[in-house]
């Protein structure tokens, strides 16, 4: 999947070889809401496939390929033809022919179409099925299944021919010195589909993710933040009951539906941004939310999945059920407007309603269908949802702010009692407790939820599970070589039992904990490590064209090595596209507290890429830009009116 050219809208997606033809095979092909539409386009030209000179990506919806054909018989080398075909996710095609020869040209064109509507999962499964026969259909070819599938490819202008038993569509076309002519192959789900679906973001996108800009020494920062708004835009879907509701899908090509945690951890770090698109999403959440009275009242469900080979799977339902408190807390020291918070105020309460329950009298948050065991991070993420959750209580004006705090003090108290573990070099967290209490003894990039502690007033960071000296050896073992790869932590320190540098659980890079091991160590002014992981993902990005996968293989880095791909790793992700601007954030140190109309700088001042520009942020509800300059220096360019500078 590495090697393939993914073009992004959601719903559609188009799966692209490097060459830009269908052959059929794998999972390439045109998909629409999970199921394919078209998997073979082949074209050919005299008989001929062109020969590829470039493939490439210019947008996340997409790419063009450039090809050349050789009419001439007279043995010269040089390419008379040039074709370049523009395919997009929606399921457009464009093919341009340009002649460069002396002579007028009449080139026979055909391309062979195929589909065997199959959904995602089965394809991925193998389990697709042999190509479905197809019938003539107006300007083009149409096929369909007894389960309602369909799909119809249009031709513009129409084919001479077309071929239904062989999925042909023919043309002779005429090219005569220096002139162009273009076909335009269309696939779409039914035969009155004309416009974009609605489920689509579209233009919406922009608006709930406006245009921001970075500069600075370092001249990749232009195109990573550019790639990764791209890549977040692309990644939209509407709410198909609710389509003013607009959400971050979790990535392409596996994941393109709804997943809570990842869209609540997307939209948390495109706060900076946008809190548009974080109360659209939390509204989408609020309505999934159990209300039937019982165990589950209050929990956002969400899929199992795995925790890695030393823990049984855990739940994003109950992640997400966490982080929705903290995320509409921040939201709110970012300047969402007072009634789009106070409408989602009440989900939140309930999110806590259920963390009571769930937590009980020992006060600690046991992992869901697995008795007895109480994951390290989980702890984390219930000590931060109870104190910006008592943070959104009290701003309104509901009781139980202070028992909140109280509840968190005790889980601090608890955890390093329970969950650390001395040790001649210092100590470490426990990965987990399992039962019986004995702790698991595994260090791996999970660790970095510990030191993300969240925002409170006047722009300071939350207190956080550890004291100062178990945070700074914390921060030791973060930016040791058993976790810190060179180009991002490993979910599994080298060492480890399982270790495995493909592992998504076990050894592999995961980019969203490496940014949020950032943004944690510089907060808690471990700046040294934290900015050998701010070089190493921005190298990493570079070396994937500045589209950040959502994980990569954990080899360590040598000096004219490259980060290695993960097979199954989804590129687009939304979490990995929005730890660019998190990262940006994190560099300047920028923590707002829109309602007391301030806002802290705190750059790192080791000042890892270099003078740091960046603009087009909102803060308040008003554009922000700040600059750092090489000295570690932070200075506010642009700012809402009455917007005070905190110390």
């Amino acid at each position: 999947m590495h090697r393939t050219i993914i073009c992004v809208a959601l719903p559609c997606m188009a799966i692209l070889p490097e060459d830009g033809q269908l052959d059929g095979h794998g999972i390439a092909g045109v998909y629409h809401s999970g199921r394919r539409l078209l998997s073979r386009s082949q074209l050919r030209i005299s008989g001929c496939e062109p020969t590829l000179v470039q493939g490439r990506l210019v947008s996340p919806d997409r790419a063009t390929f450039v090809a050349v054909v050789r009419t001439s018989a007279d043995g010269v080398p040089d390419p008379d033809v040039c074709v370049e075909r523009v395919r997009d996710a929606l399921g457009t095609e464009r093919i341009t022919l340009r002649s460069f020869a002396a002579r007028p040209l009449k080139l026979p064109v055909e391309v062979a179409l195929g589909t065997d509507l199959a959904e995602l999962g089965a394809v991925t499964a193998g389990r697709s099925g042999p190509e479905l026969s197809a019938s003539v259909h107006e300007s083009g070819l149409r096929w369909s299944t007894d389960d309602g599938g369909h799909a119809v490819v249009t031709a513009d202008p129409s084919p001479h021919d077309a071929l239904a038993s062989a999925g042909l569509l023919r043309w002779e076309l005429v090219l005569r010195p220096g002139t162009t002519q273009t076909i335009e192959l269309r696939v779409t789900s039914d035969r009155t589909e004309r416009d974009r679906p609605l489920s689509r973001a579209g233009r919406a996108a922009d608006r709930l993710l406006p245009e921001a800009q970075a500069a600075g020494d370092d001249r990749r920062l232009p195109a990573l933040l550019g790639t990764a708004l791209g890549d977040l835009r692309a990644l939209l879907i509407r709410d198909p009951a609710h389509p003013a509701d607009i959400f971050p899908g979790a990535g392409a090509p596996w994941r393109c539906g709804s997943a809570p945690a990842e869209a609540l951890w997307a939209v948390r770090m495109a706060l900076p941004l946008s809190t548009r698109l974080a109360a659209t999403t939390l509204r989408m959440l609020a309505r999934t939310q159990l209300s039937v009275q019982g165990p589950d009242f209050g929990r956002i469900p969400g899929p199992l999945r795995d925790a890695g080979p030393h823990l049984p799977p855990s739940c994003t339902g109950m992640e997400a059920t966490l982080a929705f408190p903290a995320v509409l807390a921040e939201a709110w020291r970012w300047g969402m407007p007072e009634q789009e918070f106070t409408e989602l105020v009440p989900a939140a309460e309930r999110c806590l309603q259920w963390l009571r329950q769930a937590a009980g009298d020992e006060g600690l948050l046991p992992e869901p269908g697995a008795a007895g065991v109480l994951r390290s991070d989980t702890q984390a993420h219930a000590h931060r949802a109870a104190i910006l959750g008592a943070d959104v209580l009290e701003a309104t004006g509901r009781p139980g702010a202070e028992d909140w705090r109280q509840w968190a003090g005790a889980l601090r108290d608890r955890f390093q009692e329970d969950f650390w573990i001395d040790d001649r070099t210092g100590g470490r967290p426990a990965a987990a407790r399992l039962p019986g209490g004995r702790p698991l003894s595994l260090l791996g990039s999970s660790a970095a939820h510990l030191l993300d502690t969240g925002l409170v007033g006047g722009g300071r960071p939350a207190a956080g599970l550890l004291d100062k000296e178990r945070t700074e050896q914390l921060a030791r073992l973060l930016g040791g070589p058993a976790l810190d790869s060179g180009w991002g932590l490993r979910s599994l320190g080298t060492g480890e039992p399982g270790h495995n540098p493909f592992g998504h659980r076990s050894g592999a890079v995961r980019v969203h904990e490496t940014a949020v091991a950032v943004a944690g160590l510089a907060a808690a002014g471990h700046e040294k490590e934290a900015s050998s992981l701010v070089r190493g993902l921005v190298d990493a990005s570079e070396a994937f064209g500045n589209r950040l996968p959502e994980m990569y293989a954990g080899r360590q880095r040598t000096a004219d090595g490259v980060p290695v791909p993960h097979p199954a790793a989804c590129r687009p992700a939304a979490v990995a596209a929005a730890c660019a601007l998190h990262l940006l954030t994190a560099l300047a140190g920028i923590r707002p507290d829109a309602p007391a109309r301030m806002v802290a700088l705190r750059p790192i001042r080791c000042v890892p890429l270099g003078a740091v520009q960046i603009s087009g942020l909102r803060v308040a509800g008003e554009p922000f830009a700040v600059r750092i300059s090489r000295r570690g220096l932070a200075m506010v360019e642009q700012a809402a009116e009455g917007l005070q500078l905190g110390v």
